[in-house]
């Protein structure tokens, strides 16, 4: 767990990290380097959960390099099933990592959602809705072992 205390937002218990795949975690569906060693490093504050449609197909190949296993979403309606997912966890407990159109929902949901910049690009919608945007998903993952960076972002 991983706990802030965000003036002008309150106490916030963090247990649960929710990631999008495809333009956030991988690029035309493979892994962004370095990934599986942040990912791991943050295995005993947060219970990581990964979404995705599975839009390139790769996404065994993803878990067994993660030693993970992703929830995979069906077509249609992705916004709903994502934001679903986060309230499904108690979404007062969730950081949620994302970029596209589909993530918006997920991204609001969650107690704190952080929009990455992707060379995929980030949609308009997920940066609306996102609390925090970061220039890409190392820096997201940094924040998470430097908790005190988001204090100092989000405070009010």
């Amino acid at each position: 767990m991983i706990e802030l205390n965000i003036p002008g937002r309150g106490f916030i218990q963090l247990a649960h990290l929710v990631c999008d795949v495809n333009g956030t975690l991988a690029i035309d569906g493979q892994l962004i380097e370095g990934l599986p060693k942040m990912l791991t490093g943050l295995n005993d504050r947060l219970e990581i959960h990964l979404l995705t449609a599975n839009t390139h197909g790769q996404q065994d190949m993803i878990d067994m390099k993660l030693n993970l296993k992703t929830k995979i979403i069906d077509q249609g309606n992705e916004p709903e099933q994502k934001a679903a997912y986060v309230r499904s966890l108690n979404s007062d407990h969730v950081i949620a990592i994302g970029q596209g159109a589909n993530d918006a929902s997920m991204l609001e949901s969650a107690a704190i959602g952080i929009c990455v910049l992707s060379s995929e690009g980030s949609s308009r919608e997920a940066f609306l809705a996102a609390d925090l945007i970061v220039p890409d998903i190392i820096t997201a993952l940094e924040l998470l072992e430097k908790p005190l960076r988001l204090v100092a972002t989000l405070r009010k």
